[in-house]
């Protein structure tokens, strides 16, 4: 039996296929977050190092794409729109909905959207919850964004675990306020990697540090933290090693789980 992603889908598992996309199974269903599929090269002001360990074909079927937000090509790129707007569901920002079209449907802040569950019982619950995309004081647009909407999304269902996907935040206030609305977190998908662009906020960092992270997962009180976003890009200045170190500067390595990138990472299912 093999671990490594293919068209099979596991029971409940989490696997990082490179950047921010993300394959989560859950519930029977297969979930892809920020799909990015493009080759490396130039991709505007930014720089992409490696593509992903897997292609489209590889995944098989998808039944659901969470996408963080649509205007930055690191989160979303040719390929992976592509690919996002040929699934069947597709959930996202309002902002975000409005660009992509059909069949992207806008999920606001602390609203949420359910998903009939493959395995026959009942429905999987996808919360979109608040991020951040810079610093706190960082300049906001006419809707209130540091960098442009970007959306989290919480999903959850009974008798599975709660996996939080953090999307590019940077706010520790945020997320503090998603531990405080919402129940226990038992997996969180931390987009770290300290992303910094000169041009923007005046080189601070756009995404989590691996200090930070480490703080997320504090505040979460989780138990287990899966990192993403962190390399096969030009503008993150911190990588695994960083996150090793502040995790365990922190006292939660027995938290952090990490895995080759399309090797799968099983979930704690939890009880009824």
């Amino acid at each position: 039996m093999t671990h490594r992603i293919g068209p099979e889908r596991q029971e409940c598992a989490v696997t990082v296929i490179g950047g921010p996309t993300t394959v989560i199974d859950i519930g029977g269903l297969r979930i892809v977050t920020d799909p990015t599929f493009d080759p490396p090269g130039p991709k505007g002001y930014l720089t992409k190092l490696e593509g992903p360990v897997a292609s489209e074909e590889d995944l098989g079927a998808v039944d659901v794409v969470l996408v963080s937000h649509d205007q930055h090509l690191d989160n979303l790129d040719d390929r992976g729109r592509a690919f996002a707007l040929a699934a069947p569901v597709v959930l996202t920002g309002p902002v975000s909905a409005g660009r992509l079209g059909a069949p992207a449907a806008g999920v606001a802040p602390w609203s949420t959207y359910e998903v009939p569950r493959a395995d026959g019982a009942g429905k999987l619950e996808v919360w979109a919850v608040p991020a951040v995309h810079g610093p706190e004081d960082g300049a906001r647009d006419d809707e209130g964004h540091v960098n442009g909407e970007v959306t989290g999304f919480v999903v959850s269902g009974q008798g599975l675990p709660r996996v939080y996907v953090s999307g590019d935040n940077a706010s520790i206030g945020t997320v503090a306020e998603i531990a405080r609305r919402l129940p226990p977190i038992d997996v969180a998908v931390l987009f770290i990697g300290a992303a910094r662009v000169p041009r923007k906020d005046g080189g601070r960092p756009l995404t989590l540090t691996s200090e930070r992270a480490a703080a997320a997962a504090a505040v979460l009180g989780v138990p287990v933290v899966i990192p993403a976003h962190y390399d096969g890009w030009a503008h993150f200045t911190q990588g695994w090693t960083d996150i090793e170190r502040a995790f365990d500067d922190a006292g939660l390595s027995r938290i952090l789980r990490g895995a080759e990138h399309g090797e799968w990472i099983k979930l704690p299912v939890r009880g009824t």
